[in-house]
């Protein structure tokens, strides 16, 4: 089972919105593109909105067939581990396997000896194709990457080995995860991963590193773009030498996710793509349950008012909110507008304030940010909330086809 060249994972809080997810890769392809759907959700958000992982399988399914979509498309069982993943096996296909939380635990003495061992060849000077300048290997250096990462590729082995007893191989494509973490992994650490991947007969298709800068929830990334984009290059030609040296599938490929817009540097990873000729994945994430807010603004009303009550809700138990995430995100809580200011705006204040419209004067992304995690909120209230989904779908139908198209697919595939 391949992925595909291009692929886009998509995220649905509430299940509700996935024809419009497609009919936006649909007008995407219609240039003469490729992407690949993959309908994509945790265990921490199922348990969030009392889901379970057969709905996901419901509602891609159903999509497809509502507009016909005959090309591959897939269901993501989203950051995994061995204590999760049972319950996805069934109706998965795509298995992001969440390892970050074993990266820096101990391995024997043993096993790293023999990892770094069997690495004597790449000491000194490594020479990757395409990368200007040697990467430089010292046996210190080498010892402690592979202390940092074995363990975290040994989880790896031990959930693949597992989806292979369950699914019998072949059946479903593995992702590696390791970006949900503090310190960014150099393309120096992407290589011995990709080996100690290798070793263990793991298929890796798409790989999650961790790269330099703030990719906080539902807003732009923060950081040294100059230095992404030296990271996403040498990546991309580390796993391009990666799969020769190690005997790794053909189509692996970076996924890059961690939830946030990534606006800023879609026009770098599009420029080394197609540089370079190579694949992605992208996850765009919790950006879908935004546009349920925007459009349940937009449609105005007893809408209009539970947008404004699960942000009432969300500023009062923002640190119960924020806790689970406050890696991924970054709140100026002066910056929150006041309960009595929100009760006060009109449809287009709401939506215009919490829709990403780099440089709009209306923009808040710290009121982005805090109902991007509020998501549990509109959990709470049940029949209500999804009862104003299925009344104002076209609304809102619209709003997630077009923050899918316009604000993600056309930044990163230049259309």
């Amino acid at each position: 089972m391949q992925l595909g060249k291009f692929s886009l994972g998509i995220g649905d809080r509430f299940s509700h919105q996935g024809i419009a997810q497609l009919k936006a890769i649909i007008k995407a392809n219609q240039s003469g593109l490729d992407i690949i759907p993959v309908w994509n959700k945790s265990n921490r958000e199922h348990i969030y909105v009392h889901s379970h992982p057969v709905d996901v399988r419901k509602e891609a399914d159903a999509a497809v067939k509502a507009l016909g979509y005959t090309g591959k498309y897939f269901v993501d069982a989203d950051h995994i581990n061995m204590d999760t993943v049972a319950p996805f096996v069934e109706t998965a296909d795509f298995f992001t396997l969440d390892v970050a939380a074993f990266i820096g635990k101990e391995s024997s003495a043993a096993k790293v000896d023999a990892f770094v061992q069997s690495c004597k060849k790449y000491l000194g000077h490594l020479i990757i194709p395409g990368i200007e300048l040697p990467l430089e290997v010292s046996e210190d250096l080498l010892r402690s990457i592979t202390g940092k990462f074995l363990a975290a590729t040994q989880q790896a082995s031990e959930i693949y080995q597992y989806l292979k007893a369950a699914k019998g191989e072949g059946n479903f494509i593995t992702e590696v995860s390791m970006d949900e973490v503090e310190s960014p992994q150099t393309p120096v650490d992407l290589f011995f991963i990709l080996k100690m991947l290798g070793d263990k007969g793991v298929p890796v298709q798409t790989i999650a590193p961790k790269f330099t800068g703030r990719f906080n929830k539902g807003v732009d990334y923060k950081g040294d773009v100059e230095q992404f984009a030296k990271e996403f290059e040498e990546d991309v030609l580390v796993i391009d030498f990666a799969v020769k040296e190690f005997g790794l599938p053909e189509e692996l490929k970076l996924s890059v996710h961690s939830g946030s817009d990534k606006f800023t540097i879609y026009p770098i990873m599009a420029g080394i793509i197609k540089k370079y000729d190579k694949g992605l994945h992208v996850k765009t994430a919790g950006t879908t349950w935004l546009e349920e807010v925007i459009g349940l603004a937009l449609a105005g009303g007893e809408a209009l008012q539970a947008a404004k009550d699960i942000y009432t809700n969300a500023l009062g138990r923002k640190d119960e909110l924020c806790a689970p995430y406050s890696d991924v995100i970054e709140i100026d809580e002066s910056k929150l507008p006041s309960v009595a200011e929100v009760a006060s705006w009109s449809s287009e204040k709401f939506a215009n304030t919490l829709r990403h419209i780099p440089g709009h004067l209306d923009y808040n992304a710290n009121f982005r940010q805090l109902i991007h995690v509020g998501y549990k909120l509109a959990a709470e209230m049940g029949n209500t909330y999804t009862d104003l989904l299925k009344k104002h779908t076209e609304v809102i139908g619209k709003c997630v086809e077009e923050n899918i198209y316009d604000r993600h697919l056309k930044r990163l595939f230049q259309l």
